[in-house]
């Protein structure tokens, strides 16, 4: 019995990790192949604020985004 529950705790909590590892990997691949903003977009959000960004800002602006990703 006390074995038996032992086994299905251990089970658990391998799957947990297993799952947790997987996805992170997955949603770290899906974002480097999709990323959620790009040059185009931070060119169109800095124009809407009355802005001209030259290439330099807009690198910055990537570099800034890719440090917290």
């Amino acid at each position: 019995m006390l074995h038996d529950i032992l086994i299905l705790l251990v089970g658990i909590l391998l799957g947990a990790v297993i799952g947790f590892f997987g996805a992170r990997t997955f949603m770290k691949k899906y974002l480097k192949k999709n990323p959620p903003i790009n040059e185009e977009m931070i060119k169109a959000l800095m124009m809407q604020m009355g802005r001209k960004p030259n290439q330099k800002q807009i690198n910055q602006m990537m570099k800034a985004m890719e440090k917290y990703q």
